[in-house]
């Protein structure tokens, strides 16, 4: 059985990609950084519809935990795919009014953990490390291309810089069996916006979403399981926009 890692699959987005990849085969493995009880439900969920999967306490900032993270993966079968998803918002802020800690804490986790994720993903995966190839999936955000002017421009930023690691390292590793794609959400209806300090953004920026409405979270997991999937067999160095025409 091929495994799965998908960092922060506790809620929203990786909860709902660790879900559905399991449901397609996959032996999951999700990380959590604090909320044990919900990363013990969704593995509960899983196993309950015959799946296999666990859940590893992992702060993708600190990259001992990401280490630790992708071998847990790899001790429920031969790493196929990872899914690069942890990452942290700020609240609402202008670029003016920003700390440098707020910064360092944004481009750590957004930026830094995302490169280590995939550092340690193509040294168990690439066929130049003796392996079978994979897939490297990154969830992004619309936000790189839009901005965010007045919420949280660091946070865009932080995205943008996922948008060209992928593009990067997609022709690096195309040759050693490896694809990397990015899935750029948009208004999703996920708690990554209280989080931030605006329960109400999804009800605000909803209605005026192209398509009329916020996506899901089961939306967005549905295009990164396809593109860690053999379906997507030829696709590398995609920026996938699922965001309502946003």
């Amino acid at each position: 059985m091929r495994s799965m890692l998908v960092t922060g699959g506790s809620r929203g987005i990786g909860a709902a990609t660790a879900r559905r990849a399991a449901a397609a085969g996959w032996a999951v493995c999700l990380t959590y950084r604090s909320d044990q009880n919900a990363a013990s439900a969704v593995v509960a969920a899983i196993e309950r519809e015959g799946g296999r999967a666990a859940a590893v306490r992992a702060d993708v900032a600190v990259e001992a935990d990401v280490v630790a993270a992708v071998e847990a993966a790899t001790t429920l079968g031969r790493l196929g795919a990872v899914v690069a998803n942890a990452a942290i918002v700020g609240e609402k802020s202008r670029v003016d009014e920003l700390t440098v800690e707020r910064v360092e804490r944004m481009l750590t986790t957004n930026v830094t953990g995302t490169i280590v994720t995939c550092r340690e993903a193509v040294r168990r995966m690439s066929t130049a490390h003796g392996h079978d190839g994979g897939s490297i999936v990154l969830v992004g955000s619309a936000a790189s291309r839009l901005g965010s002017p007045g919420e949280y421009v660091d946070y865009a930023a932080s995205k943008a810089a996922v948008d060209t690691l992928g593009l990067g390292l997609a022709k690096e590793v195309a040759g050693e069996g490896i694809r990397v794609n990015v899935v750029r959400p948009g208004i999703i209806d996920t708690a990554l916006h209280a989080s931030g300090g605006q329960p109400d953004r999804v009800e605000r920026l909803g209605p005026a979403v192209p398509l009329g409405r916020a996506g899901t979270a089961d939306e967005i997991a549905a295009a990164v399981v396809w593109l860690a999937s053999d379906e997507a067999s030829y696709a590398t160095g995609s920026v996938l926009d699922v965001a309502g025409g946003r």
